[in-house]
């Protein structure tokens, strides 16, 4: 078994590693630590998220820090807040007995000036975020042209948050002679774009196969109605009651709905969303952090960076649009050789994304039932007898207060006390789940043979299936389409505008040239249409209504535009024609009081002449 000392990291490193708890390199340091030791050439280091990328860089990095000089000498670059403190939080462990070594963590969301005055008395290693880094440096604070050694780490999540221009310009202020490294979970074509100009001749280490999922990480999902997500959700926490872990939803708006459910149902969450304030976030990760949360309700941008050990479980409440980002949700868990499960509740128009994160990650989903009642109040049961039998018991400390308990329960056997115990913790409970309808979609087999008859429908009905709206949601008609330049973010952002904030569920939107139809969640299509009533989009007054099957509204909205049309031209007939009415009657007018002026005879007020001339110079006095 290869050692950390075999890899050539120093003795004052290896004392720190070794009282943090680390026995063996992971497959990416002991590919990485060596070569950056040894060999002058740049480093792609393409590894999943958890797999030791940070000790993989900072281990050498350090090492080759000289401790003597005050400058900048090694420059990591992070995307988020959260990791940038995270990784300098990893380095300063590692480097605890290097005497005169200084980390620094530079980024956004707080004041500048002390970040300002811990650079001018003098840093060996900067994590920044490129925003707060390129502030510094037009301010003239950062120097970096001492800087041997330059990391940008999980380098793909910077390029997705648009960080590609600003690592652009933080590169050029960097001396060509130093060792360049990049670390990331993908290889998108930006990033071979950044090797390719900034790196001489990079040396590519992959741990795992590209885009391939952690080895420690079980995938479930659940298929239920998309209206009853939550209540699976919910179903599924109560069966998992040591559950210690992060549900992912697409948006900030359901993101910030399911956690105030999961708080008014009684359960420790919070929300984690690009609308909180840095101050808010910081506060929702320091209790999540000390576990005083068990379940953080994020989207994937907020979540970024995160670095929170031993999570059981990922849950995705809403199934991502890049597969590469399932891969980073998953990888959450499962890590440093502990195993995690990361579960997908989706409804039957997900199979399909499902099967394509499948081949993705290279690992098949199982597919479990929804926890049924008794299930969970089994789970439950038995994890109220397991916190009895380990609570520590203070003797000396309820001693004075146990004589009085036991008189006042000596009429109980001990049976009718565990009973009661039971019943008091869990009456709530077994009254919720009494009458609990079953969340599940239909079988396999019997969601195949559905598919394939709806297939069939819509292949004969055409244009008729798409009036209908998929279970739990209502069909809504819209008159606008594509030729009036409506998209989907448009409708989007008009109920959002509309409904002050409020969650409505948006299924699927389909856009035709001349008019639209969308699904909305059974019971908020009548609020969408009365909210959008009367409305206007770029002067296109709407019209909405629930959609009926039978209705022709292709034919329809063509008649409608035909008849706007004909009634445009009309209008357009008749102005042009009132216009040239206007104008043979001034002609008339100018034409007939000429006439009069020139008739004018001897005694008149002014002579007979020209009429143009003579109102030209009346004008003028």
């Amino acid at each position: 078994m290869t050692t950390f000392k075999e890899l050539g990291v120093r003795d004052d490193l290896l004392r720190a590693i070794e009282n943090m708890g680390y026995e063996k390199p992971m497959p990416i340091q002991e590919m990485v630590i060596p070569h950056l030791l040894n060999e002058e050439t740049d480093v792609v280091g393409l590894a999943q998220t958890g797999t030791g990328k940070t000790a993989a860089f900072g281990l050498p990095t350090l090492q080759r820090i000289d401790t003597s000089s005050r400058s900048v000498q090694a420059l990591i670059l992070d995307p988020t807040r959260e990791l940038c403190l995270q990784t300098k939080t990893d380095l300063e462990d590692y480097a605890r007995y290097v005497d005169g070594l200084k980390v620094l963590a530079v980024y956004g969301g707080a004041n500048i000036e002390p970040q300002i005055k811990a650079v001018k008395r003098g840093v060996q290693v900067i994590v920044a975020t490129p925003g707060r880094l390129q502030d510094l440096i037009r301010r003239g604070v950062v120097n970096l042209e001492e800087v041997r050694t330059v990391i940008l780490d999980e380098a793909d999540e910077m390029l997705n948050m648009g960080f590609v221009d600003d690592i652009n310009q933080i590169l050029s202020h960097i001396p060509d002679e130093r060792k360049m490294l990049l670390f990331s979970a993908t290889m998108p074509k930006e990033i071979a774009a950044i090797a390719k100009n900034y790196m001489h001749n990079p040396v590519e280490f992959v741990a795992g196969t590209r885009n391939e999922g952690s080895a420690n990480v079980r995938h479930i999902y659940y298929m239920v109605k998309a209206s009853d997500k939550y209540l699976a959700l919910k179903r599924i926490v109560d069966y998992l009651p040591r559950i210690y872990g992060i549900v992912f939803c697409r948006t900030r708006a359901t993101a910030q709905d399911v956690a105030s459910q999961l708080i008014q149902d009684g359960y420790d969450a919070d929300a984690l969303h690009g609308d909180l304030s840095q101050a808010q976030r910081d506060a929702v990760m320091k209790k999540f952090r000390e576990r005083n949360l068990q379940i953080l309700v994020a989207t994937d941008v907020a979540a970024r960076g995160l670095d929170v050990n031993d999570l059981t479980h990922i849950i995705s409440y809403s199934l991502p649009d890049d597969n590469d980002i399932y891969n980073h949700r998953s990888g959450r868990t499962g890590r440093a050789g502990k195993t995690g499960i990361s579960i997908a509740i989706i409804h039957s128009r997900e199979r399909s994304k499902l099967r394509q994160i499948e081949k993705h990650i290279g690992k098949e989903f199982e597919r479990r039932e929804v926890p049924k009642a008794e299930e969970i109040i089994e789970k439950q049961l038995f994890n109220l007898a397991d916190r009895l039998e380990n609570v520590e018991v203070r003797e000396d400390d309820i001693a004075p207060y146990l004589p009085n308990v036991l008189k006042k329960l000596s009429w109980l056997s001990s049976e009718d006390v565990i009973k009661r115990l039971l019943s008091l913790e869990f009456n709530r409970m077994l009254d919720y789940y009494k009458k609990a309808p079953v969340l599940d979609i239909v079988t396999e087999k019997k969601e195949r043979g559905r598919a394939e008859k709806k297939e069939r429908n819509r292949k004969s009905n055409g244009e008729k299936d798409r009036r209908t709206g998929e279970e739990g949601y209502d069909r809504v008609f819209i008159n606008v389409g594509k030729s009036h330049g409506f998209y989907a973010p448009d409708l989007i952002r008009m109920i959002n505008a509309t409904e002050g904030g409020k969650t409505v569920g948006i299924g699927r939107i389909d856009l035709l040239t001349n008019y639209s139809l969308f699904d909305v969640r059974q019971g908020d299509a009548n609020k969408v249409i009365n909210a959008l009533r009367n409305s206007e989009f770029f002067g296109k007054r709407l019209y909405l209504e629930i959609a009926d099957a039978n209705k022709d509204y292709a034919a329809i909205s063509f008649e409608g535009e035909v008849k706007k049309n004909r009634a445009e031209r009309r209008r357009a007939k008749f102005q042009a024609m009132e216009r040239e009415r206007r104008k043979r009657s001034d002609r008339r007018t100018r034409r007939d009081a000429e006439r009069g002026f020139k008739k004018r005879g001897k005694g008149a007020d002014e002579p007979a002449g020209n009429y143009s001339k003579f109102m030209k110079k009346k004008r003028k006095s």
